[in-house]
């Protein structure tokens, strides 16, 4: 295998927010804690051990002892369980849904950042020692969003139904889906191992969050990955004063609106929020359902539900069962920040969008404001990929072009005529500006006249240019088919593919040296995406 990295700055492919936030924009700058270098880090950490209660982490070592009692485990995963009750010890965290099978492949791109950024930040002497944690999204309720994945071109659906958290959802329909993909897979030493996966995950759990912890398990406990499901009475517990303030005064909205509003004025007039937040941002959490709490003018109610609740009776109900509680997209940070003793989240670009507005929520609710560290990324191919894209003439960070500018790049290169008017554009701008001085000499109402004349003729041109190479389109119509079906291998239905391949497929050819080349290459502390040349 081999690894070439780009810089994300060169391809494109972040918000033109995330892009400035890479480069330390000062216009962003009181939005965020500075960037995650080793400096800020040991430094955030140093914050984070000052400030975290003795009484959290104690209740978190206990619960992940307990969720991870029925399993047998990687000795590395018990020694991070034993480190974290050392008030030196903080935590790097990720997090995603709970995506069949992994989902896409970014899944496995986030969790193997988190582990690579603890790695380097233990090899560096210093007061803290970092713990790789993955936050499993088990209250989430979108359950189409998590409910499919792809293999070798295929999609296959969970066909069921859920409106409560996904976390809870049973898995006994899910089980001839798995039956029908085990199906395709070749029999290998590495199909192998994925059936024995399922075994230990999907087939033995009965839920889906417990199924997502085995599987992630499996997949990571030698690197000493954390798992932690927090749909948990004992963690919410610990929550309860920041989810009574919500519900008394609303005040993540009121943060949040704000932050949002001065991003605009400080920094983007057309900027939109990638999360607007509610005027209660808490679900209620039943057994088959996760419903929105509203405001009423006398107490409070359910989204879709009759009930109602006065103030007395809800606080009464958050008091005695904390577990009913669910944080929604905005609020979900502030629980993560509260009960781990947590110095940076990983993630997409999305995600940092959204921490992006975060900020002052933070302060106002007295937890430290973790560092934000975008997630490393890749594009997987094979060698016989590569050398037909060499072949067509094309280079390796063409494969990021947009797949029009692509096939006319490509027109371009193999046609026998000149289809670029560039040249013919400039000297019609050169005549027009040797005509502005005898306009202006002579009757200088003709200026406007002048310049749309100029527009005219270069829109002309360049209607003369797109008619042109459509023609050549056309004529070499076998080349632009060959180079769509090449880019379609790269970027599936013109998406990336990481948002839409799953990491199985890979794993099944090339078996754990895939995990631990990506692992090896990856550079959490400097922003890259990466092609990689599978073997």
């Amino acid at each position: 295998m081999n690894a070439i990295p780009f810089d994300f700055s060169d391809i494109g492919l972040n918000s033109a927010l995330i892009r400035d936030y890479l480069e330390d924009d000062a216009r962003l700058a009181e939005f965020h804690n500075g960037l995650p270098t080793q400096a800020n880090l040991e430094a955030q950490a140093a914050r984070k051990v000052e400030d975290y209660s003795e009484k959290h982490r104690s209740v978190l070592v206990e619960v992940l002892q307990e969720q991870y009692s029925s399993m047998t485990s990687h000795p590395a995963v018990q020694e991070n369980i034993d480190k974290l009750a050392d008030q030196n010890t903080v935590t790097l965290c990720t997090g995603h849904q709970l995506s069949l099978m992994t989902g896409p492949l970014y899944f496995i791109y986030k969790i193997l950042t988190v582990l690579k950024l603890a790695e380097e930040l233990n090899a560096h002497s210093g007061p803290a020692t970092y713990v790789p944690v993955f936050w499993m999204a088990s209250e989430d309720h979108d359950f189409e969003e998590i409910a499919s994945f792809q293999y070798a071109g295929k999609k296959f659906q969970w066909n069921s139904k859920s409106a409560g958290a996904v976390g809870q959802k049973e898995l006994t329909d899910l089980l001839p889906v798995l039956d029908l993909w085990e199906k395709q897979l070749p029999q290998s030493p590495f199909s192998n191992t994925i059936h024995k996966w399922l075994e230990e995950s999907y087939r033995s759990a009965t839920t889906l969050s417990e199924a997502t912890f085995r599987l992630v398990h499996a997949l990571f406990q030698d690197y000493g990955l954390l798992i932690i499901n927090a749909d948990n009475p004992r963690l919410k517990a610990l929550f309860v004063p920041q989810m009574q303030t919500e519900l008394l005064q609303g005040n993540c909205a009121t943060a949040v609106n704000e932050q949002s509003q001065k991003i605009k004025s400080n920094y983007n007039k057309s900027y939109k929020p990638q999360v607007n937040p509610r005027p209660i941002n808490l679900f209620y959490l039943s057994s088959n359902y996760r419903q929105r709490i509203l405001p009423l003018e006398e107490g409070y109610g359910l989204e879709g539900n009759s009930k109602t609740y006065t103030e007395d009776e809800i606080l009464a109900l958050l008091d005695n069962s904390p577990e009913r509680f669910s944080p929604n997209v905005l609020m979900r940070p502030l629980y993560q920040e509260c009960i781990l003793p947590n110095v940076a989240y990983i993630g997409g670009g999305g995600e940092l969008a959204y921490w992006l507005q975060l900020k002052s929520y933070f302060q106002a609710s007295k937890i430290p404001f973790p560092l934000l560290l975008l997630r490393q990324s890749a594009l997987l191919f094979g060698k016989k990929e590569h050398v037909k894209w060499q072949k067509m003439g094309l280079e390796l960070n063409d494969i990021f072009l947009d797949r029009n500018a692509l096939i006319n790049k490509k027109i371009r290169l193999i046609s026998n005529i000149n289809l670029d008017l560039n040249d013919l554009k400039d000297q019609l701008s050169e005549q027009f500006s040797a005509l502005e001085p005898l306009v202006s000499q002579t009757d200088p109402s003709f200026e406007g006249a002048l310049k749309a004349q100029r527009h005219k003729q270069l829109k002309g041109l360049e209607a003369l240019e797109k008619r042109l190479l459509k023609a050549q389109k056309r004529k070499l119509k076998d080349h632009v088919t060959r180079l769509v079906l090449l880019h379609e291998a790269f970027f599936p239905q013109g998406k990336l593919q990481e948002r839409t391949l799953n990491f199985m497929e890979f794993y099944e050819k090339e078996g754990p040296e895939f995990l631990r080349f990506l692992y090896q290459n990856f550079t959490p502390l400097v922003p890259r995406f990466w092609a990689v040349e599978l073997s």
